[in-house]
């Protein structure tokens, strides 16, 4: 039996300069408490801290990595020492609660080293990066993998260029409107006026960023032979309560922008 599943695996930029090598490894194994607890009852997950300043997931379904890929990254805490993710998604033979991704070794797991590892070389390092499998299968969407490749990563830097473009403030706006789905929401957070957000959420396009987030979790969980919606907006909604409930700690109203 094919098991559909997803996997990341994440590196920190510039973790070798100055002295945060620790603290970098200290707030990851916070992180990987989190993803574990936020998927423990909604989508199968095996997730490891590696390597000092690496995590690697694997998902059950084709959208679960890249959601939790994009979360890390709207909610990170050191913007000098951005996370990049190598991504990809297929099908396993084995039962993902038999995995010890320790050890386990998988042409999805090499897809996405080879992602991460692109990314790494880059100068202007774009965030996430998909390598699919590519094979000479007669059905399912591997048969268009190359092109499904080629588009998610056309969109995914056309996102990147908008991402880095954003102020300090119009990121924050962003990730919390994300978390708290509510301009009201976000202007009571930050005391600011609803206008104000609203300006900076048109100014650092939030709306196209997120939706673009939203059209590629879509896409991949169309993909899957029993697309299961439910659990996409379950794992969303579980990840933004958590994040909601220690909000201060995640996104501190004070590291705005004046």
């Amino acid at each position: 039996m094919k098991n559909e599943v997803s996997i990341f695996i994440m590196d920190v930029s510039n973790s070798s300069k100055e002295d945060i090598g620790m603290e970098l490894s200290e707030y990851l194994k916070e992180l990987q408490i989190s993803i574990a607890y936020w998927t423990q009852y909604i989508v199968p997950t095996k997730v490891t801290h590696r390597a000092g300043d690496e995590l690697v997931i694997v998902s059950s379904g084709y959208a679960s990595s890249y959601i939790l890929a994009f979360y890390l990254s709207r909610i990170w805490k050191y913007t000098d020492h951005r996370p990049y993710f190598g991504l990809s998604f297929g099908n396993v033979e084995e039962d993902l609660s038999s995995i010890n991704i320790e050890t386990w070794i998988h042409p999805l797991m090499k897809q996405a080293r080879l992602a991460n590892d692109f990314l790494k070389k880059q100068q202007d390092r774009m965030q996430f990066r998909f390598v699919l499998p590519h094979s000479h299968a007669t059905n399912g969407f591997e048969v268009y993998s190359s092109e499904f490749e080629k588009l998610l990563n056309t969109i995914l830097s056309l996102k990147q260029l908008q991402i880095n473009e954003q102020t300090e403030i119009q990121s924050l706006v962003c990730s919390l409107y994300l978390i708290l789905g509510q301009q009201n929401k976000v202007s009571k957070y930050l005391d600011r006026t609803k206008s104000t957000i609203s300006s900076h959420m048109k100014n650092g396009k939030t709306d196209v960023i997120l939706d673009a987030f939203h059209d590629i979790i879509k896409v991949l969980t169309s993909l899957e032979t029993q697309p299961n919606d439910h659990r996409v907006n379950e794992l969303q909604t579980t990840i933004r309560q958590n994040v909601n409930n220690r909000l201060q700690n995640y996104l501190p109203a004070g590291r705005r922008a004046e």
